[in-house]
């Protein structure tokens, strides 16, 4: 009985979370971004060999299909059963530091926020270097800036957040390619939400948290305050799409470029 319990938390969880990649404000704008800077660097090629890694419930994995045949891997089986279940993509139970796949494989190689949750992320961008093609694509997405740490990094199991040198030392470790891009995001709402996270961690977490207490939760997803965040964030899109970088932000990108 207990573990059936179980069983039916950890679903309804997924579910949540499931719905929150899908519909929270900062997720649908993130991905936006992401995918137009995909676009952008692909330079409309389609039928590439595509891998993403750390998919969770698989909203970025059902984005990327538009630019070629997408394989995805989540660490936590539980996950990886649910996503595949409910979405049918293609994921396979794996972990970022031993990918299940031969070297030069991948066309384009995908890990959106994903390298701060391992400790070695060394090993995590060399694996993701390994799996990828020669003259093929890296790109990837991680939170900003240590001092923005709080119980959402927590919650979220974070080993670190980077400034983007952080990010470039660690691909630059191996010189088997160039950066070719890289720029902060979510830059308008850079003093607000700093602040928020600040003054959060001398306030009781019951106050203020709800759900498992992290920022995703702070606001329904249907709320006023979601609309407006979810528009002022959507500003950043076209500045970026433009070229424009950001000196500073909530979240970080950097796209590499395999040797040939």
């Amino acid at each position: 009985m207990k573990k059936t319990i179980n069983l039916c938390m950890e679903k309804q969880y997924y579910q949540e979370y499931y719905e929150l990649e899908r519909k929270n404000w900062w997720f649908r704008v993130r991905n936006q971004i992401l995918m137009e800077r995909v676009a952008k660097l692909v330079k409309g090629k389609q039928n590439l060999t595509i891998l993403n890694v750390g998919v969770a419930t698989g909203s970025t994995s059902e984005l990327l299909t538009q630019f070629g045949e997408v394989v995805s891997v989540e660490y936590d089986a539980d996950c990886c059963e649910f996503a595949k279940e409910k979405t049918g993509l293609n994921i396979i139970q794996g972990s970022i530091l031993e990918l299940p796949f031969e070297d030069n494989t991948y066309d384009l190689v995908c890990a959106f926020d994903v390298i701060e949750h391992v400790e070695d992320d060394s090993k995590a961008v060399s694996e993701l270097k390994r799996v990828c093609k020669s003259d093929g694509w890296i790109v990837v997405s991680v939170p900003a800036f240590m001092f923005l740490w709080s119980h959402h990094d927590v919650i979220n199991h974070h080993h670190r957040r980077y400034t983007i040198p952080m990010l470039e030392k660690v691909f630059l470790q191996e010189n088997n390619g160039t950066i070719t891009y890289r720029s902060y995001f979510n830059a308008i709402l850079f003093l607000p939400i700093a602040v928020f996270r600040l003054v959060s961690e001398a306030i009781p977490k019951k106050w203020i948290r709800k759900g498992t207490g992290a920022d995703n939760h702070v606001f329904s997803q249907e709320s006023i305050a979601s609309r407006w965040l979810f528009q002022i964030f959507s500003m950043e899109k076209p500045l970026l799409k433009a070229g424009m970088t950001f000196p500073f932000g909530v979240s970080a990108m950097l796209c590499w470029k395999m040797k040939k």
